[in-house]
């Protein structure tokens, strides 16, 4: 089979099918869409809209990504529930943004929503897998964001999982302020709620003397927890053009880390932020390890 036979989905309710070892897209219409490699899940696009109930509305206001198990069977990021519900998996929210006037949260989700409306990139090759969306987000009567957010997920066989995360923020009607502060904004990683009840997260940063409360355009924060007996290490890196000043907020025990930019959108204009999330099996990689991960991410 050549290397880079490209597959691309024209009903996007059906399986994207390719010989084991290699990726597949699958979908389960209107809830959530796999991409698997070997047969088994490596991560679940969570996006379904269930209005029946409050405790629905409550579940699915906001779209993200959960990274699964070596097994494919088993959650390692947190869902709805649990300590601070609003935190799930792989996900990008502002607790002050700025648009038609008003500032709304977008992280806690008060009275607002992130829907997802239409699929738009479902890609498969013997190397990587890309599902591309378009993500609303609503105020009551007015879509103030447009996103186009695209996950890459690479096969790397040093890795459990590798993935960029890209998201191309468009402001509609009006300019918009994104912001809030490094604990409740930006791309952020929650892992499964079983770290906030054995408070087992650690961290690691590009230097000893880091002070990551203080310093600046971090290029990678690095987490460890455990889940039973399993261990897992997640490097978070943050592209040079995402804006300047990026924060991270990478210290809590629960292990909700990630990076917090402060920006404006001119009215129907678009700014994309990028983001890589490397996932290992064990304990953190060394600094050196980490830098060359990193300088592979910028290279790419």
């Amino acid at each position: 089979m050549v290397k880079h036979l490209v597959i691309y989905a024209v009903l996007f309710g059906c399986t994207l099918s390719l010989p084991a070892a290699e990726f597949v897209i699958k979908d389960t219409k209107g809830s959530h869409t796999d991409i698997l490699r070997d047969g088994k899940t490596l991560v679940r696009y969570m996006y379904a809209r269930d209005e029946s109930t409050d405790e629905t509305k409550h579940n699915t206001y906001k779209v993200y990504y959960h990274v699964f198990d070596p097994s494919g069977t088993e959650t390692i990021t947190k869902g709805p529930g649990g300590k601070y519900t609003h935190h799930r998996g792989l996900f990008i929210g502002f607790s002050k943004l700025t648009s038609h006037g008003k500032t709304t949260d977008l992280w806690h989700m008060k009275n607002t929503l992130q829907r997802h409306t239409r699929f738009v990139r479902k890609e498969v090759t013997s190397d990587s897998a890309v599902l591309s969306s378009v993500i609303q987000w609503t105020i009551p009567g007015a879509t103030i964001v447009e996103e186009t957010r695209t996950l890459t997920v690479h096969h790397d066989d040093k890795s459990h999982l590798v993935v960029d995360f890209v998201s191309e923020l468009k402001a509609i009607g009006s300019e918009a302020k994104f912001g809030g502060d490094p604990e409740h904004a930006g791309m952020q990683y929650r892992p499964h709620n079983g770290v906030a009840e054995n408070k087992s997260a650690k961290y690691l940063f590009p230097q000893d003397d880091t002070n990551v409360k203080k310093d600046v355009d971090l290029p990678w924060a690095a987490l460890n927890y455990q889940l039973g007996d399993a261990n897992y290490s997640v490097q978070h890196m943050n592209h040079p053009d995402n804006p300047r000043g990026t924060r991270y907020s990478a210290y809590r025990d629960y292990g909700r880390f990630g990076a917090f930019p402060v920006f404006e959108v001119p009215e129907n204009e678009t700014r994309t932020l990028r983001y890589r999330i490397r996932v290992t099996l064990g304990d953190l990689p060394s600094r050196e390890v980490l830098n060359a991960e990193y300088k592979k991410f910028v290279g790419s």
